[in-house]
């Protein structure tokens, strides 16, 4: 029979191994930029939330620049049942109207933001939150679409507020909500945002945080992950319909940030603990990592 301190020594002495494993990477990644998107279960489940914030210090805290962008769609739902407004999508996009934008603009930038800044900040990190009006960070163009109201695309970055706060040892924490020249908000999808800072500031990966393992070559069998693709690789797959529905707007993100020389973009499952660190600091890795042709072994 085993006994506590045994047990005890040989849970130190797997962290210190893993911590040995982590030290290429860290030496790899030291001082470059990680843009991650946050959002799905792992923003719903409080424990997840726990972990993902404290990976989140971390990887600050042992030298990579880190950039969080979030979304909150069902907060957002969550706020307008309690105002008695309806809530309608649109070919996979919320209709945005007036009142709407309100309420988006109050739960992402006044409510979801500040929660996320304040537990980074109980982890030992230091946050600053911001939307893309903060600085001018994102302006806003609409998106096209009849009958969506103000949903909006990206039509420029000023990365300056982002880069002072990065060099400074801050985490900017980005909420989704944008503006255009005449000052009217849009509400412009969180994973297109993490894909347009990642560009702007050739980012050494972006990571996108979703309820799935990766891309399966069989979307109900998670045992058919594929580890990796290349930008070729990922729109064959969009276009033979093994990425479909949902997955298709994540893999496009990820192929436009790597078009626009990002090194690699990860999609991954934040649903399992300490996913951020799995897919950063071990061969492995537990996602699939698409890979921009220059890059591909």
């Amino acid at each position: 029979m085993v006994n506590d301190t045994e047990y005890i020594r040989h849970d130190e002495a797997t962290r210190v191994r893993v911590l040995s494993e982590a030290l290429p990477y860290i030496q790899q990644f030291v001082g470059r930029t990680v843009v991650v998107k946050y959002g799905g279960a792992a923003m719903k489940d409080s424990i997840l939330k726990d972990k993902v914030i404290r990976d989140i210090v971390f990887l600050s805290c042992v030298g990579l620049r880190p950039i969080l962008v979030h979304g909150g769609g069902p907060e957002i739902n969550s706020w307008l049942d309690k105002l008695g407004i309806e809530a309608q999508f649109k070919n996979g996009l919320r209709v945005t109207d007036a009142a709407t934008m309100d309420v988006v603009e109050m739960v992402l930038v006044g409510r979801v933001n500040k929660e996320i800044v304040a537990l980074i900040h109980q982890a030992g990190g230091m946050a600053v939150g911001l939307c893309g009006k903060d600085g001018n960070l994102i302006t806003a163009r609409p998106q096209g679409q009849e009958g969506i109201g103000f949903v909006g695309e990206v039509s420029g970055i000023n990365i300056k507020i982002l880069e002072t706060l990065s060099s400074n040892g801050y985490i900017p924490v980005v909420s989704s909500v944008a503006a255009d020249e005449s000052g009217q908000a849009y509400n412009i999808n969180a994973d297109t945002v993490a894909g347009e800072i990642a560009a702007a500031l050739g980012a050494e990966k972006l990571i996108l945080l979703t309820d799935t393992r990766g891309i399966l070559k069989d979307y109900k069998d998670p045992s058919t992950l594929i580890p990796k693709v290349d930008i070729r690789e990922a729109r064959d797959l969009i276009a033979s319909g093994v990425v479909s529905g949902g997955m298709i707007p994540k893999v496009s993100c990820c192929v436009r940030s790597l078009a626009q020389g990002v090194k690699a973009a990860h999609i991954i499952d934040g649903r399992l603990p300490h996913a951020l660190l799995l897919e950063i600091f071990t061969d492995v890795g537990i996602g699939t990592m698409i890979l921009g042709s220059q890059f591909a072994p």
